[in-house]
């Protein structure tokens, strides 16, 4: 239980913009634009989150062909009545065979020779299979693209960030609920459980991944996975790494609570990856890179001794997959922030036989800095249940 009556109520979460119209045309349009950089008219869309984010469909298993005066999703009868709502935007080709011998029907009636094929996604079986239903015509030229709807998706556009802020007050509000339930005694799985189901009322589609609760000791492990055997208990510390999806948007944060009393150790480690959180986000801006920001966050911790219990990223970004570009990290090619991306910071120190702490946030890059798109408390006092 909430050690304070303050605790028990409710944070109000910050507002949440109206979430705007998609602009599925124009995303269309400019992906068109992109293909013709490589001398392509035509490009076969593989990627199912593609898919969606360029005609709003995230039923899956379906193909979308986007030529230059046309746009046509390949799905089969499970999504028929479902992709009505695309018919202003897209033709819709209900398959009542193979989805690539679909794929070779749909460019045979559209006589189309040539055409660019997500490499970065489709399997080489699958692309295989799609020039083996094509045969040896000249409709038989498969072109390699690599990235072009990924670059897009990098920068978040208001409807876009409007989702990910209805996912994050949802995960918010469902933790809310949680916290003032949580006793000793309880398994890690039990408050997963709880968690995830709470996040389920209130709109989210499904837990963004498995929901990490890591007690006691479990904590110093990153990606722990819940168990039904370990149970929580006074003077114990507890991560909680929890996701929503919202209309297919992510959020993701993690907060670190302690039952109680804290263990001396991991409250010292509490209080330095907060501040190195918190520099960390100050830093970012635009122009700013991936490893200047991750940097700050490490050379903190390494300062304080910790630098040896602080292995991953600084954090990644997030949309319609809750781990995306750009990432935070001093292990991967770095690259300059951009206006409009969305990206978690999540420093942690990790203890063998002690603990863990992690606190994360996801923030919108800005003109002048970053925004946090989240409004849990980080204060050690709300931190102690």
């Amino acid at each position: 239980m909430p050690g304070t009556a303050s605790k028990s109520k409710p944070t109000k979460p910050a507002p949440t913009a109206a979430v705007t119209s998609p602009p599925y045309k124009a995303r269309l349009d400019r992906l068109r634009a992109a293909a013709l950089t490589q001398t392509l008219n035509h490009i076969l869309v593989t990627n199912p989150l593609d898919v969606g984010y360029l005609t709003g469909f995230l039923g899956g298993d379906s193909y979308l062909l986007i030529s230059p005066a046309l746009a046509t999703v390949i799905s089969d009868f499970r999504y028929q009545e479902e992709l009505q709502e695309v018919k202003g935007l897209a033709e819709v080709f209900i398959r009542t065979g193979s989805l690539t011998a679909a794929v070779a029907e749909v460019f045979t009636k559209n006589r189309i020779d040539r055409c660019g094929i997500q490499a970065d996604h489709v399997t080489i079986a699958e692309r295989e299979a799609i020039a083996a239903a094509l045969g040896k015509g000249p409709q038989n030229r498969l072109v390699n693209t690599n990235g072009l709807v990924a670059k897009m998706r990098l920068i978040k556009d208001d409807h876009e960030i409007g989702l990910i802020k209805k996912a994050i007050k949802i995960q918010e509000a469902a933790l809310e609920a949680v916290l003032p339930t949580i006793k000793a005694g309880q398994s890690e799985i039990e408050i997963a459980a709880r968690l995830e189901m709470e996040m389920k009322v209130r709109g989210s589609s499904q837990p963004g991944f498995q929901t990490i609760v890591a007690a006691k000791a479990n904590g110093s492990l990153p990606h722990y996975r819940p168990s039904p055997k370990v149970k929580i208990g006074a003077g114990q510390s507890l991560l909680i790494d929890w996701g929503s999806i919202y209309e297919g948007y992510h959020g993701d944060m993690t907060r670190t609570f302690a039952l109680g009393k804290w263990p001396a150790k991991v409250k010292e480690i509490y209080e330095i990856v907060r501040d190195a959180q918190q520099m960390a986000a100050d830093a970012i801006a635009p122009g700013k890179t991936t490893k200047q920001i991750d940097a700050i966050a490490r050379d903190y911790i390494t300062d304080k001794g910790y630098g040896d219990n602080y292995g991953h990223g600084l954090g990644h970004g997030l949309g319609l997959n809750g781990h995306e570009e750009p990432r935070l990290s001093h292990m991967l090619a770095e690259t300059t922030l951009q206006v409009g991306q969305v990206v978690t910071v999540e420093p942690g120190i990790y203890l063998p036989g002690v603990g863990g702490v992690r606190i994360e946030d996801d923030y919108v890059i800005t003109e002048t800095g970053a925004k946090n798109l989240c409004s849990l408390s980080k204060d050690l006092t709300w931190a102690t249940l």
